[in-house]
């Protein structure tokens, strides 16, 4: 098996169900490295039977922050994998007939350590740039809607995202869309 796939807990030690990180295995030699990003086959064994029918690709600088976005409608399962450089990725659970609905998650995906994160359908997602550019794939598994995106404000106080640990000194870029976001509150979602 070329990965390894990780349940991921709430700050409660709560478990998200269908919220996975996955760790590449490298193959490396004099040349450089190889690695498989995504394999079906291996994904299915793991009990992820998701299918991608869309590929992103983000390129940004330094200390930007991207979310938190959904589709209303058509959600989106999503393979997060940073291509080159390091993000903290972060996401919120909305799925409103599941019992962690509201539970937050975030990790540091970096391409230097091949870490993925599988976001299922139904959660918020958002990610700050650590690194002095970063490139991000996310596989989608449906496709983007223009008319059904929404999001809400990136440090909500209703979910427990803990970006100060990684927005030190400087503030984060956040384009004006995000911006006029309102506030995350569990009642009204």
């Amino acid at each position: 098996m070329n990965f390894e796939f990780i349940e991921c807990f709430s700050k409660d030690n709560i478990k998200i169900e269908g919220l996975y990180e996955i760790h590449c295995k490298t193959f490396k030699d004099k040349r450089g490295l190889f690695l498989e990003g995504y394999n079906q086959r291996q994904f299915f064994e793991a009990g992820l039977t998701m299918k991608f029918v869309q590929d992103n690709i983000s390129y940004s600088r330094k200390n930007v922050l991207r979310g938190m976005h959904f589709q209303k409608n058509h959600a989106q399962g999503k393979l997060i994998c940073p291509v080159s450089g390091k993000i903290f990725d972060a996401v919120v659970d909305l799925r409103k007939d599941s019992q962690t609905f509201g539970k937050s998650y975030s990790v540091i995906l970096d391409s230097k350590t091949h870490n993925e994160l599988y976001v299922p359908e139904g959660f918020a997602h958002g990610f700050y740039v650590l690194s002095r550019k970063a490139c991000v794939l996310y596989k989608c598994s449906d496709f983007y809607y223009p008319e059904e995106e929404s999001g809400f404000l990136w440090n909500s106080k209703a979910f427990d995202v803990d970006w100060k640990l990684q927005i030190r000194s400087k503030k984060p870029i956040i384009n004006e869309r995000d911006l006029s976001f309102k506030e995350f509150k569990l009642e009204q979602q």
